[in-house]
This record gives structure tokens, sequence and C-alpha cells, in this order.
């Protein structure tokens, strides 16, 4: 562990000099070799590590914003694809398909554009004049797609703990605006200085075209490795409301999901009624099982044998969010791909009956969440699920002396 620690703390220092030597001048070439030494085997996640403490050192994010070219030059044609027995990417709806379409889009735009900037080069007329500036004005709409990317996606990537790169990129996505608006304020000029137009024309289309590189080879594969399906259902059902980049979604998506009734039908047992519930210590009806759940100081959530989430209480205060998308939903889609072989070693402990339970213990601002997994038994032993019970357990810490019932 030592040495791993140490080698990360030698990278940190050389990717420090290298960001020095940029901010001295250095092209990404002179110093491209040197950064594809320091990270080769490790991953993208470590790199964005790496940059994270860096800031949490005290290193501007603007200086870590010099890196971004040096990324996209190393890792041009080099990053693996993420092999996934089903890629919902691909699937019409999905947030990140969506992203590559405008991406294509812009691209096509771009060329587009460029072209229209060689014609009026040689031909300055009001006509092809008129073209650019409307080939500008759709290069705009690119606004919607880093408004998405700022305000839906960033912040769960910034849930856990992805917060270099986001910051960034950001700074980017701002320089590309400036850009943009650098060559629209130009078209309101009464006589336009066509080398003027050309040069800062070039500047605009040149970042959106690195933009798209990037989100593309870094940003994307990052996401997918990272976010869950529910929050990629979150970002698509929010997404609307900033609108989309020259295209629009031609399809929703919709993660794959068991229907939890059918399948109770398909095991010989019947749906829950109207009517009493028989406990081997009393009788309830289906409202009050349901009240006394989410009464409960804690929250519950229960998973089956075949691994899907079927039941969640609703207490007034949950600690973690439960949209009720998560019901019929594989567990392993509800929790970021890099984790979900760790939710898969719990579940199979508590299957094989290697274990009872599994307990975790984090702090959360002024919660304390204690995470307990259960399993689920029948009397005669055999496995039935898994039951996730969490609760803020700093109010009880903060307990002292006794409190009786005749207590005032």
């Amino acid at each position: 562990m030592s040495e791993l620690i140490n080698n990360r703390e030698y990278r940190q220092k050389v990717l420090k000099g290298l960001i020095k030597e940029l901010h001295e001048g250095k092209s990404v070439e002179d110093v491209k070799s040197r950064f594809e030494e320091l990270i080769e085997g490790i991953s993208t996640s470590e790199i964005v590590e790496m940059e994270n403490a860096l800031v949490k050192e005290g290193l501007p994010v603007e200086e870590i914003q010099r890196l971004c070219d040096v990324h996209a030059a190393v890792f041009k044609g080099s990053i693996e694809e993420i092999h996934r027995k089903q890629k919902p990417e691909e699937t019409p709806g999905h947030p990140v398909h969506t992203f590559r379409k405008e991406n294509t889009a812009l691209k096509e735009l771009i060329a587009e554009i460029r072209n229209d900037l060689a014609v009026y080069k040689t031909d300055n007329t009001k006509k092809n004049l008129k073209k650019l500036r409307e080939g500008f004005e759709k290069l705009w709409e690119v606004d919607k797609h880093y408004l998405r990317k700022e305000n839906l996606l960033f912040p769960y990537l910034e849930k856990y703990g992805v917060t270099t790169p986001p910051k960034v990129m950001w700074g980017v996505d701002d320089e590309i605006r400036k850009n943009i608006k650098d060559v629209l304020n130009l078209f309101e000029s009464d006589k336009v200085n066509p080398d003027e137009l050309e040069k800062k024309a070039e500047t605009a289309l040149g970042s959106v075209d690195e933009m798209i590189y990037k989100e593309e080879n870094i940003l994307f594969p990052l996401a997918l490795d990272t976010l869950s399906e529910d929050e990629w259902l979150k970002i698509q059902e929010e997404s609307k409301e900033f609108g989309y980049t020259l295209v629009k979604p031609k399809g929703k998506w919709k993660p794959v999901r068991v229907d939890v009734e059918e399948k109770l039908l398909e095991e010989g047992e019947e749906p829950s009624n109207d009517g009493y519930l028989s406990f081997e210590t009393g009788v309830l009806t289906p409202d009050e099982v349901s009240a006394i759940f989410n009464t409960l100081p804690l929250d519950i959530t229960f998973v089956d044998k075949d691994g899907i989430v079927k039941y969640f209480s609703m207490g007034k205060d949950r600690i973690f969010a439960r949209p009720k998308t998560v019901l019929g939903r594989d567990v392993k889609n509800c929790h970021p791909p890099k984790s979900v072989h760790v939710v898969e070693k719990i579940v199979e402990d508590l299957k094989e009956g290697r274990k009872d339970h599994e307990d975790f213990w984090i702090k959360m601002g002024n919660r304390y969440a204690f995470i307990r997994y259960f399993a689920v038994r029948d009397e005669k032993g055999k496995f039935l699920g898994v039951l996730e019970v969490t609760q803020d357990i700093k109010p009880i810490q903060e307990i002292t002396g006794e409190k009786r019932l005749l207590s005032e």
C-alpha cells in the first residue's frame, strides 16, 4: 500500500511540474511524451483523482485546465471502448446517445461553416457573409448542449467526488461561448474585416471541435463508468428543460425492468389486495403495513432472491433518495459500475450463508448513516432476498443520561 501511495505522490509531483511548464509557455507537444509516460497503465478515473488532489492542495483549476489539450492529444485513438453486456448509451433517448448525436451534427455544421468561410475568402459578397452568419447563429445552439452537461451531468459526477474535470471543462465551455460571441459580434459591424473574421472564426470552430473530442473520449467514458442507470434516467427526464442542439432525441430510453406483480404470479404468489394479511403474530391490512414501514425511523429496501428491487419504505426523511423507477430494477443497475462488484460480493456472501449481515457507516454532513444489509430467510433457511436498513445514528450517539417513561 505504501508503494502505491508513494507512486501516486510521485505522479502528482510530476504532474505539477508539467502544469508549471505549460504555464511557462511550453507547448502540448513539448510535454506530451512525459505525460503519456506518467499515465501509462492507469485509468482515466485515477488521473481525475490526481487532479482532484492537486486542486485540494491549492492549485487553481485554471492551471489544471492547461492539461485539457494534453489529455486529448495523449488519449486520441487510444481509449478502449467500455464493454458491457448491454449498452444503454447506444439507445435513442439515453443522454449520452443524445450528446453524441448533437456532436455529430455539430461536426457536420463545423465542416459546412469552414467550407462557407473558404468561399467567403475568395468572394466577399453580402450573400456569402450572410450564410456565414447563419452558420454561426446555428453554432450558438451548442450553448444548450453545454448547459445540459454543466447542470445535469456535472452534479452527478461531483456527487462521486469527480470534481476537477467538471470545473475545468466548464471553464473551457465558457471560453468557447466567448469565442462564438466574438464572431457573432463581428457581423454587427458595418464593414467586416475578412482576415479578422477568418482568424476568430477558426478559433471558435477549433475550440468546439476540440471539446467534442474531449467529451467523446474523456468525459462520456468517465461518466458511463460512474453514474447508475437511474441517474441517467433522471438526466434524460430533466434534459428537455434546457433544450437540445441541432437535433432532438428520436426516442425515449427506458432501463430494463421487471414487472414485480407479474413476477409474483409466475412464482405462484398473489399480489397483495385490500384484504387482511395474515402473519404468525397477527393480522394487518396492506395500508397498515405500509404505514408501519413508513413510520419506522429508518429506511428499508428489499431486494428479492433474483436481485430485483421489490420494495422500499417511504419515510418522511430518507437518507438516500429512492425514486419509484427503481422498482423492478436489477440491483446491480442501481449502483455505479465501479461499485457493482462490491454489491455483488455482499449479495453472494449473504445468499451463500457466509454472512448473515454486512454493516457500513459513513458521515454525510450532519448525518451519520449506518447502513446494514441482512440476509432474509424463511423458517426453513431458504434465502428470500436482502434487506437494506439505513438509519441516521447521530441523534442516538448524542443520547446521555436517562429519560424514563414517567419523566417530564
